[in-house]
Formats: C-alpha cells, sequence, structure tokens
C-alpha cells in the first residue's frame, strides 16, 4: 500500500524532495486531494498522467500559493484577475489564463492555456512554502474517472498497487468537490465547472459570465461526459420519483435519497443532507461506500434545486450517472 504520512515538517520536505527528483506525491486540498508534480519538470508530470491512467489532453490545474505565483506561468493577467484573487484566493476558485511558453505543454494537456488556482489547505500550501513557491500540477488523486478522494485512504484505495507513493494526510476535505473554473480567455468569462465558488456569487464581481452546458473534454478538467463516476452502475431518479424507481427494481440497491421512509428492504439508504454544502461535503464518500455494499445499483435523488451550490452537485451527478 501507498504511504499515508502525518504533515509534519519532516514528511514535507521529504514530500518536496520526491517532487523535485521527478515523482508524484499526494497531498490533500480544500477541494479534493490531489495527485501533484512540479509543473516545470516534465517527468513528474508524466508520472502523473501514467498513475492516474489520464488521457493526455485532459489538463491539470496548477497549484500556486499566491497570484505572484500564478504571474509566473500565465499570460494576459488582468484587472479581473486582480479582482478575483482579492476576493476570492486562496480558495476553491480556478481560472483559466494563456499559458506562458515556459511551462511545459504536457502540464496543461497540450493546450496554449493553463488553469490555475491557490489552495487554502493548510498542508498543501506549506508544501508549496517547501518548494520555494514553485508550482504543482495537479488533478484529483484518484485514477481517472473514478470518484474524487475526499480522505487519504481513499488515494491509498485507488493507489495500492503504487507503494512508493506518498500521501500527505490532512484529514477530510472541508468542501469535497473540485473547485470551480473559470475561463478568461473567451470573449466574456465563462464558467467550465461549477463549484463552490457560485455562479451568482462570480457575476456579482465581474457582471456577464456565461454557462454552457459541457459535456466533452474541453481547457477544464472534469468535463468529460462521465467523470467522478463509482464502479457500481449509478442512476439518477427525478424528485419524487424514488418509490417508484424502486418498485421497478428487485435486486438490492443503494440508495442516496433525502427520506429514509422511502427505502425499503431489501434496499440500502445512505441518508444525505438537505443543506448543499454539508451535501457536497459528504457526496464522494458516500458514492463511495455505496460502491462498497455489492449491490445491483446506486440510485442517487434528484438534489431539489440546481441553484447555487446544488448546480455543482447536479453537474457531479450527472456525469457520475452518465
Amino acid at each position: 500500500m501507498p504511504i499515508i504520512l502525518e504533515p509534519t515538517d519532516l514528511s514535507i520536505q521529504r514530500a518536496a524532495e520526491a517532487m523535485r527528483a521527478g515523482r508524484a506525491v499526494a497531498f490533500p486540498t480544500e477541494t479534493v486531494y490531489g495527485l501533484g508534480a512540479l509543473t516545470h519538470d516534465p517527468r513528474g508530470i508524466a508520472e502523473v498522467y501514467r498513475m492516474k491512467w489520464r488521457p493526455s489532453n485532459n489538463p491539470l490545474i496548477a497549484h500556486v500559493l499566491d497570484a505572484h505565483g500564478a504571474r509566473e506561468i500565465v499570460e494576459g493577467w488582468d484587472p479581473r484577475c486582480d479582482e478575483l484573487t482579492s476576493r476570492l484566493w486562496p480558495g476553491p476558485l480556478t481560472l483559466v489564463l494563456p499559458r506562458r511558453a515556459n511551462v511545459p505543454v504536457e502540464a496543461a494537456g497540450g493546450r496554449a492555456t493553463i488553469a490555475v488556482r491557490s489552495p487554502s489547505c493548510p498542508v498543501a500550501r506549506r508544501l508549496l512554502q517547501e518548494l520555494g513557491g514553485e508550482s504543482i500540477s495537479a488533478p484529483s488523486a484518484n485514477r481517472s474517472g473514478h470518484v474524487s478522494p475526499t480522505l487519504a485512504s481513499h488515494v491509498a484505495e485507488d493507489f495500492a498497487s503504487e507503494l512508493d507513493l506518498m500521501i500527505l494526510n490532512g484529514g477530510r476535505s472541508e468542501f469535497g468537490l473540485e473547485s470551480t473554473v473559470l475561463d478568461l480567455t473567451t470573449a466574456r468569462p465563462t464558467l467550465l465547472r461549477p463549484g463552490t465558488v457560485t455562479l451568482e456569487s462570480l457575476r456579482q464581481i465581474l457582471g456577464d459570465v456565461d454557462a454552457p452546458e459541457l459535456m466533452e473534454q474541453g481547457a477544464s478538467p472534469g468535463t468529460a461526459p462521465r467523470h467522478y463516476a463509482p464502479r457500481t452502475p449509478a442512476v439518477l431518479v427525478p424528485i419524487n420519483g424514488m418509490r417508484a424507481a424502486l418498485a421497478l427494481e428487485p435486486r438490492p440497491c443503494a440508495v442516496l435519497c433525502f427520506d429514509p421512509s422511502h427505502v425499503p428492504s431489501p434496499h440500502t439508504d445512505i441518508t444525505m443532507p438537505r443543506d448543499a454544502r454539508l451535501y457536497a461535503s459528504i457526496l464522494y464518500d458516500a458514492l463511495r461506500s455505496a460502491d462498497t455494499l455489492g449491490c445491483a445499483r446506486i440510485l442517487i435523488e434528484m438534489p431539489p434545486s440546481a441553484d447555487g451550490l446544488w448546480r455543482a452537485v447536479v453537474d457531479r451527478l450527472r456525469r457520475a450517472t452518465a
């Protein structure tokens, strides 16, 4: 099994040394755990793609300490970037901007743009500081397409065969969903992936923000049609449709629902909170738990709204059940 390390000064130093030697390291962020390598090291970037079984056109996110670090790897930094980062960094907002020529194309999925964000997680920030401000390019620390990890143990489960992988333990990820991704290279800012920083809050800062429904891999990670998916077949059930769905399913199912009284035997309920932030924080853990039950299917009750943070939750659910 991989090595889970508590985030002592020594273990963070060891993780930084491993990255400088071209190795990938798993580390916590406030969104989900990441599997990272130095942005400017093609050896480490190749290791990340190999370990994840990740398609080479699926870009990574460069993690930096602050706006100064971001400007080292992007072009086109403008007043919108200053306004967004002064309000929302460090935190779960990723910006897509033109890539500087000195950044390896491999770190951007072969694209002329690069995604960048500044994590707020203290362990991630200590690792960046140990690296002297060098950026870390990282996707989520799971096999490609699978449910993202919000605990160090999730990472260890997905990469059980990677015996030398170091995993820095930061406890449970605070938000539990991947970052919001905003493209600033388009005529109007474009939301590529919804997250904890909501579309409504972005529009309060920037005015017009486009929010197309993306169902193919583009400049943002996590936009493939099927993503964030459990291994057990999963179905999204309309609001108030769970009783009817279960009546048609004789085989035992795991059921993510708001009211467990709707779930008769032989099915197993996993009760989800009605608060969007709490729901988001436990969604991936619930999907991983459902995967362990040996059920024929996972049935997931559609959330009550698609606004605010629910927009991000529904996005993940639609891709998980595609």
